[in-house]
């Protein structure tokens, strides 16, 4: 009782109106979606609120939220509840807030059909690539400067993915979704080195290099 008390009258873990670091994960709402390759998104967020040891996750407007701490950097972690086509809403009630940079502040992790399974990027800026979470990100922002966590979910040379909308909303296989939870960590030390130093040293050092005829 006394910690649910102290917990409700204490000082807000995300800092309040403070500054405060975004993380959106891009991702589709309901259970016939969890498993699916589009909402690797969520699997990365959900990863980082256990191993940051978060708050729990709750409603917030057009999101589900966990916020916390990691280090003396106040975190919000969001997942959008619009489907995927109306991902920016989540980003407007930050938008009005005063000091608060979309090139500083917000990171975006989504899965990316462009890149091999078990391959990453890091990026400072760029176009959606007709990714239509990032398209809406980029809408509500109205410019393409905000870092994101580019997940490939791709198959392998050889293996027909067939039709793209199909593919990303099927679910994972048992050997490729292990390819993808073994990425997590190097995903937590990225993410942690993002939130110290800012995204062009996170490039430098995190980034792996496609082999050219891996590369769509």
């Amino acid at each position: 009782m006394l910690r649910a008390l102290a917990r409700f009258f204490g000082p807000r873990r995300d800092g309040g109106e403070g500054p405060v670091k975004v993380i959106v994960g891009l991702g589709n709402p309901g259970k016939e979606y969890e498993r699916t390759r589009h909402n690797v998104g969520w699997w990365v967020l959900d990863h980082l609120a256990d191993v940051w040891h978060l708050d729990a996750w709750r409603r917030d407007g057009d999101a589900r939220v966990a916020n916390g701490r990691v280090g003396e950097v106040n975190i919000r972690l969001v997942k959008p509840q619009t489907y995927m086509n109306l991902s920016g809403s989540v980003l407007r009630p930050y938008l009005r807030r005063a000091g608060w940079s979309p090139q500083h502040d917000l990171l975006v992790v989504v899965d990316e059909a462009a890149l091999p399974l078990g391959f990453f990027r890091f990026r400072a800026s760029g176009s959606s690539a007709g990714h239509n979470g990032l398209k809406s990100i980029e809408g509500a922002l109205g410019h393409q400067d905000y870092a994101r966590l580019r997940i490939g979910i791709a198959p392998p040379p050889g293996r027909n993915r067939g039709d793209l909308a199909d593919y990303v909303l099927s679910e994972f296989g048992k050997s490729d979704m292990k390819v993808v939870k073994e990425l997590m960590p190097t995903f937590v030390e990225g993410i942690e080195a993002w939130l110290k130093e800012g995204i062009e040293p996170v490039m430098s050092r995190f980034n792996r290099k496609v082999r050219s005829e891996e590369s769509p």
